[in-house]
């Protein structure tokens, strides 16, 4: 028992460290970190993120192509719910949805209600053609009732808040906040629905 207190070394923790790092003339932006995913892919950053179902789906994966990496759909569901699933990321690009769900004002209450269950989604603009007419949300169905009125009686065709291609995101957030809304249609010089930029969806 004597021997005891030298039978345990000397430990040391974090806290107890300081690393003083060496002087380098690589400067941090010009780092080069990306790496060939595929032949055809190169990520910017060399994360990927697992495909399990606890780990990525859509969420995870917009996440992780926003950073420059690549989030792997996990295919522990249907094929058509992947197929859902990575279709909901190439939507996504830099905080935009380029190439947004749309519909037409000819639909009806219950066809936007379906298309906003299967993509998870509170909001549809509405089109004619590629003309932005209108967009449809919870707010505007949350006390309808009669699912087979069309889309144009109950969407939101007037004041909308718009903003054109090319918007920053600082400019964006801005908008939405000043207009208290949560989705911001993004059209080009004719009217044209190009984007949707959304703090949920």
């Amino acid at each position: 028992m004597a021997n005891l207190p030298n039978a345990i070394p000397d430990g040391l923790t974090f806290d107890d460290l300081l690393i003083q790092p060496a002087y380098s003339q690589i400067v941090p932006s010009e780092v080069e970190v990306s790496t060939q995913l595929t032949k055809g892919i190169r990520l910017n950053i060399p994360i990927v993120s697992a495909a399990m179902d606890t780990v990525t789906e859509y969420q995870t994966a917009i996440s992780m192509a926003r950073q420059g990496g690549v989030g792997i759909i996990h295919k522990n569901m249907s094929i058509a719910l992947q197929a859902t699933e990575v279709e909901k990321v190439k939507k996504s690009e830099s905080g935009m949805i380029v190439d947004p769900v749309t519909m037409e004002p000819d639909r009806k209450v219950h066809d936007v209600l379906a298309v906003m269950e299967k993509f998870g989604i509170s909001g549809v603009p509405i089109v004619r053609g590629k003309k932005l007419v209108g967009i449809i949300t919870n707010r505007d169905l949350r006390f309808e009732t009669d699912m087979n009125k069309s889309v144009e009686e109950v969407m939101t065709k007037d004041n909308l808040v718009t903003a054109r291609v090319g918007i920053n995101l600082a400019d964006s957030k801005a908008l939405l906040h000043k207009n208290r809304i949560e989705k911001l249609l993004v059209i080009d010089d004719k009217g044209n629905l190009k984007g949707l930029i959304t703090i949920k969806d």
